[in-house]
């Protein structure tokens, strides 16, 4: 087959989110088909196509996202139909590319990544004359996201004004996100969760659960570190609405009752930390780093990895990341979401400040003592991830969908 991606940011260099998803596809289907790609590029992206791109892809074009001043996206917020998602994105440049490219080539399968994506599948699904079956790679249920936000926001008075815009886009999501899933030939879900409730939308559009995976090889477990105070870390890109309610949920809340028993270290380990993160750069002990070139040698460095995540979907390649490197886990329920784990054999769950706490003083005191259950988690974790998650095991199921409808 010849299958062209639509994708929102350049997968290479694959570094995190959406981005890894988008490469280990890439590489998958071009063992076996031919690819092109038409992606947006960030204002840190190179003109020219990467060599790690051109080296996977027969064809790549790419555009650079447009410019959304503040102002312009709060207006669009109030007065537009569609959603704060659907006018991401959007610019003619990259509309007639994807004229072009599907006047010039003849497409077995479109697969548009993500919802910021859904303008351009719907140019595929009204091209005159019919176009290739369109396939949505959804990489979260955005209506569930938006009102998990809405609700949560919902009960901090200072939060008001964001509940209020989550409100808003939640209903426009519904709409949108509907009609999308309902006018596609098949939709893949990256959870079973969010594949429930994408099938709440989709009629009788097809949908399958092809989660995130991981390239096992990569994270080599390293004996836990044995610095003194020990490090807390948290991953993730820190402009991203549910990893900033999760750190600073775990920073004024939590963290205040591990230090009244014993000292540690927080590290924040992730791209374009939000002003709202600054309430934390004032604690003792607790670092932002910005973006880093890999987060894995902070997985490493960890005593113990967090995911206090309240807001989100999907599954989080930040948790298989810290399981594949064997780390001792502390979590929310929501925060392995997806993810088939059990309390107390692979990681340890919990859902209010006191019982996280809780859990992250019960494994710092079993490190003190040798650290035998917390090896034990991890190696638990480790072997988990590589027989659920590892890539090779995912993505045939996503060639058997591409072939039932192309």
């Amino acid at each position: 087959m010849k299958i062209l991606f639509l994708t929102p940011q350049s997968p290479y260099p694959p570094r995190q989110g959406a981005a890894l998803r988008n490469y280990h596809l890439l590489c998958h289907c071009a063992s076996n088909h031919e690819v092109h790609l038409l992606t947006c590029l960030s204002p840190q992206d190179e003109e020219r196509p990467d060599p790690g791109l051109t080296a996977i892809c027969s064809r790549v074009e790419g555009f650079r996202q447009p410019e959304r001043p503040l102002h312009s996206r709060l207006l669009d917020s109030l007065l537009a139909t569609r959603p704060d998602m659907a006018l991401r994105l959007e610019q003619e440049g990259f509309h007639s590319a994807l004229q072009r490219m599907l006047a010039e080539e003849n497409y077995d399968l479109v697969q548009v990544e993500g919802l910021e994506m859904a303008p351009y599948g719907f140019q595929v699904l009204n091209a005159v004359g019919g176009g290739p079956p369109v396939v949505f790679d959804a990489h979260n249920a955005e209506f569930l996201l938006q009102k998990r936000a809405a609700l949560m926001d919902a009960r901090s008075p200072n939060r008001w004004h964001a509940a209020c815009y989550s409100l808003l886009q939640w209903q426009k999501l519904y709409h949108y996100e509907k009609g999308f899933c309902q006018a596609v030939d098949g939709i893949v879900a990256v959870s079973e969760p969010d594949r429930r409730a994408l099938s709440s939308l989709a009629g009788q559009t097809p949908t399958v659960s092809v989660p995130n995976g991981i390239e096992i090889s990569r994270y080599i477990p390293e004996p836990l570190p044995e610095t003194s105070p020990p490090s807390l870390v948290f991953t993730g890109k820190m402009d991203y609405r549910p990893n900033v309610d999760a750190m600073l949920w775990f920073g004024l809340k939590v963290l205040p009752l591990i230090r009244s028993h014993q000292s540690v270290r927080l590290q924040i380990a992730g791209m374009s930390p939000h002003h709202r993160l600054d309430r934390l750069r004032s604690l003792p002990d607790v670092e932002l780093t910005g973006a880093v070139e890999d987060t894995v040698p902070y997985i490493h460095g960890s005593a113990i990895y967090l995911a206090p995540m309240r807001v989100g979907g999907g599954t989080r390649l930040k948790i298989l990341e810290a399981m594949a490197c064997a780390r001792p886990i502390v979590s929310t329920s929501l925060g392995v979401e997806g993810i088939p784990v059990r309390d107390g054999e692979h990681l340890l769950i919990a859902d209010d400040p006191r019982s996280f706490a809780d859990a992250v003083l019960s494994l710092l005191r079993d490190q003190a003592a040798g650290g035998n259950r917390s090896r034990s988690l991890g190696e638990a974790a480790r072997s988990f991830v590589g027989q659920h998650f590892a890539w090779d095991k995912i993505l045939p199921q996503m060639d058997a969908f591409h072939a039932q409808l192309a």
